[in-house]
């Protein structure tokens, strides 16, 4: 029994991490941590909950180590616990897309109908040789924690009215939280009905900052 009882003991510890992901609304704040840390009040308002809600949710997902947080000032202010539990969070997401049909439907539903996207390998060559126009549409606090080198900050809100900065002689590519973001696909379809010629950048910032530490990693070693 001895055994038994410290096996169970073993998989209900592993479990405690389980059991985080178990709200949806845990779920989407993790996706906005995932574009940088955040206050409890900033990170309440961008997923439309009251601050002792998200408070108490953001709690959780500190006993179980997938947050850090620290005090700024009177507030506090959180931070994904390193890119191991990044990656973790995209594995989830990545995996459900891919293993459950509820998961894929309700995406569309929310995104719409997919616009035609650019990989990482391609984007990186075109930015190298100046070619493209990239565009983060996301909110300017998301911007500011960190994006993409060379990426003009147009959130979504502000793109109608500044298409004349995107100039009319290269190709825009937008991008986003990820692919259950709405807002770069959105942001094709506005640029395309203005007669633009765009695409979406095919995931993330989190996906592309996680794939460029392993790039640095690696240049490091080599």
């Amino acid at each position: 029994m001895d055994n038994r009882r410290r096996k169970d003991a073993l998989f209900e510890a592993i479990a405690l991490m389980g059991k985080a992901f178990a709200s949806p609304r845990r779920l989407e704040l993790l996706e906005l941590l995932a574009q940088g840390a955040r206050t409890v009040e900033t990170l309440a308002q961008a997923s439309e909950q009251s601050t002792a809600n998200a408070s108490q949710h953001l709690q959780a997902l500190h006993a179980a180590g997938l947050v850090t947080r620290e005090r700024d000032g009177t507030r506090v202010r959180y931070a994904l616990a390193g890119d191991d539990a990044l990656r973790l969070w995209l594995a989830l997401r990545d995996v459900s897309a891919a293993r459950l049909a509820e998961v894929e439907r309700a995406a569309r539903d929310y995104v719409g109908a997919d616009v035609e996207a650019i990989g990482q390998l391609e984007l990186r060559d075109r930015l190298r040789r100046g070619d493209v126009v990239l565009v983060d549409v996301r909110p300017t606090e998301e911007y500011a924690a960190g994006h993409i080198d060379g990426a003009q900050s147009i959130p979504l809100d502000q793109l109608r009215q500044r298409l004349d900065e995107l100039g009319l002689d290269r190709e825009i590519v937008a991008y986003c939280r990820g692919p259950f973001c709405a807002y770069a696909h959105v942001a094709v379809r506005q640029l395309r009905t203005a007669g633009r010629c765009a695409r979406r950048l095919d995931g993330g910032w989190p996906e592309w900052r996680l794939t460029q530490s392993a790039f640095l990693r690696s240049e490091g070693a080599s």
